[in-house]
């Protein structure tokens, strides 16, 4: 998910039109209770098209970090 990470830092610094994360691999981890395509919360996936810019980017935070973790976690 090193990849992940990289694009939720780079789309933070958009302006405006904050894509979606979905990448069409919808499938709930039972565990973790995030999407195992985009590491979203059922929640953030049903709200994201409501939200404005700095909503979006704060979903786009969490995803970061979630990210992020999990790249530590596979290298500990």
């Amino acid at each position: 998910m090193e990849w992940l990470a990289r694009k939720a830092a780079q789309v933070q610094q958009q302006a405006h039109h904050l894509p979606s994360p979905c990448i069409s691999v919808c499938t709930m981890e039972i565990r973790t209770g995030l999407c195992r395509g985009c590491l979203r919360t059922l929640e953030e996936i049903a709200v994201w098209s409501t939200l404005d810019d700095e909503g979006r980017r704060a979903v786009w935070a969490r995803i970061e970090a979630r990210a992020s973790a999990q790249e530590q976690a596979r290298g500990a």
